[in-house]
């Protein structure tokens, strides 16, 4: 499985041949660094490990220091795993960039979404407001909480305020619209979770 770490740029857009408007959404695709391999043999499963991003050696304690000295690699922000069906296919320090993908791709991008905090149920799940006249008192609540003597209690699963955002969030089947190698660019068709400058992975799409 094709798959990379990067960092959200922002959105813009971009004209194709015919000159039609398309947005798309930059991301800082890697340089990931391998650096450490997993099997099936000793960790039951295939995977690399890879760092991303810069960060300030004060940062970082002593024994990811350690780990990143083993690998012989220089100290990252971010340790992800990537699964790989043959992860011998790699090399310990071993660079993945931006071009592992090609204009036309599909992809499924996955990052965290904005943290929107506690909200109500009108703007966390899209209810209708209630009478915004005569004193009915019951604007923004969320409505009936269900039966009253059987069976005497809230269904699990009733759509209530509560925390909203700030999660992981997948999108599905995205178009790569652009790559460029040198300066390490992805420009994915859309948009994606998370806030500017926010952890993103972009791996090749399951559907």
């Amino acid at each position: 499985m094709k798959g990379i770490y990067g960092k959200k740029i922002g959105m813009t857009q971009i004209f194709n041949a015919n000159g039609n408007v398309i947005p798309v959404t930059a991301i800082e695709a890697g340089p990931c660094v391998v650096v450490q391999k997993k099997n099936e043999k000793s960790d039951g499963y295939s995977a690399i490990q890879v760092g991303f991003g810069e960060v300030r050696e004060k940062n970082v304690i002593k024994p990811v220091k350690g780990h990143f000295s083993k690998a012989k690699v220089s100290l990252k922000k971010y340790l992800r795993e990537i699964r790989v069906e043959n992860a011998e296919e790699y090399t310990i320090g071993q660079e993945i960039k931006a071009d592992v993908f090609v204009v036309g791709d599909k992809v499924d991008v996955t990052g965290t979404s904005k943290g929107k905090g506690f909200q109500g149920c009108i703007k966390r799940h899209g209810f209708h407001r209630g009478p915004m006249t005569h004193g009915s008192m019951y604007h923004r609540r969320p409505g009936s909480m269900g039966p009253t003597t059987s069976p005497g209690r809230v269904f699990k699963g009733k759509k209530l305020p509560g925390h909203m955002g700030n999660v992981r969030v997948t999108i599905q089947n995205l178009e790569v619209a652009g790559v460029d190698a040198e300066k390490n660019i992805l420009l994915i068709r859309g948009a994606i979770p998370g806030q500017r400058g926010s952890l993103v992975f972009i791996k090749e799409t399951v559907k």
